[in-house]
């Protein structure tokens, strides 16, 4: 990659611009020609660094449920269970990590669900025939957003300002036929054409104006966090994926976890529940190109925050990982196939 493509990822994996030629748009931004960035982006699709374009939805403003699970099982049955996991077409993420809790996946379910998210958790334990399963759902959210540091050089404590919504988003029941086809127009991953919002626009009974004015609206309501490029973050360099666990005061969580979600090094921030076998509420993700870079960021949230308590937990293996595609049938066939209950007497 050369200076030209980390500059490219840097701007799409933050904002892709919902433009009728949008990567003209970025030629002018980045000092390109249109063809010369389309030339890279196929390229980097290629070498596996761009994962997807498209949007990313706040889920439970599309009324899905989802949670972060961990699970525990012998070392030798790891890659087994996992491959049960993550069959179900909610599984987003599954990550083997180093702890005795060596699986952590995160999964959704739809409106729809006859199962439910607690049910369809217990029953990919079942299924997966792990040991111990320990739902792990975000109390608090703080903060989503991948933002990799591509061009290097980013200071660990260096804070980014989020943006709020500026309009209610109407209640998931309220989501209409036309809206949930907007929806799947926003959520295809995008060509490297000229015009690439042409065809999901058309596809999906709209014109491409129509569309734009739908993901705007999305946008101010919050149920489209940002249209952006994802990453493959080992492609990319980033092969250090460290979770910070942390043991945060209840009464301060608020503003703990606001300052901690405030480091652009770290992408999630959630509070989640304890157990007695899990003492850690407060989460922070971080990637890096080295161990070291993770660890500078928890220096630095440690320093600021007070907080002396973590553990980190590094992946070791990637099972899965991809974007949860709404409004699809998928996860209501999975129930059909493999819920007892759901089965005809």
């Amino acid at each position: 990659m050369d200076s030209a493509d980390t500059q490219l990822c840097d701007l799409i994996q933050n904002e892709f611009p919902v433009v009728e030629r949008p990567y003209a748009a970025l030629g002018e931004t980045l000092g390109l020609s249109e063809d010369d960035v389309i030339a890279r982006v196929t390229r980097l699709r290629g070498e596996r660094i761009i994962r997807q374009i498209s949007a990313i939805f706040d889920t439970r403003k599309l009324g899905y449920t989802s949670m972060l699970v961990a699970a525990k099982t012998p070392a030798e049955r790891a890659d087994e269970a996992a491959e049960v996991i993550s069959s179900h077409p909610g599984v987003t993420h599954n990550y083997q990590r180093e702890h005795d809790f060596n699986i952590w996946f995160t999964v959704g379910v739809p409106p729809t669900s006859r199962l439910g998210l607690e049910r369809t958790v217990e029953l990919l334990g079942e299924l997966a025939g792990v040991d111990v399963v320990r739902p792990m759902p975000a109390l608090r959210f703080f903060k989503i957003g991948v933002d990799l540091d591509m061009k290097g050089g980013r200071d660990p404590a260096a804070k980014k300002a989020r943006q709020a919504p500026t309009a209610p988003a109407p209640a998931p029941e309220d989501i209409g036929e036309r809206d949930i086809a907007a929806v799947r127009a926003l959520q295809t991953d995008l060509r490297a054409v000229s015009e690439p919002f042409a065809g999901p626009a058309a596809r999906h009974g709209y014109t491409v104006p129509e569309l734009f004015e739908a993901a705007a609206r999305f946008g101010s309501t919050g149920q489209m966090r940002r249209f952006a490029a994802v990453l493959y973050h080992r492609s990319a360099g980033f092969t250090y994926n460290g979770m910070g666990v942390w043991k945060a005061p209840e009464e301060k969580m608020d503003e703990i976890g606001s300052l901690m979600a405030s480091f652009r090094g770290v992408s999630h921030c959630y509070q989640r529940p304890t157990y007695p076998d899990w003492p850690y509420n407060l989460f922070s993700m971080t990637h890096g190109r080295t161990k070291q870079e993770c660890e500078d960021v928890l220096d630095a949230i440690a320093d600021e925050t007070g907080l002396d308590e973590r553990v980190v937990l590094y992946s070791t293996k990637e099972w899965k990982k991809t974007r949860l595609v709404y409004f699809s049938p998928d996860a209501e066939e999975w129930e059909r196939r493999y819920a007892p209950e759901l089965q005809p007497a």
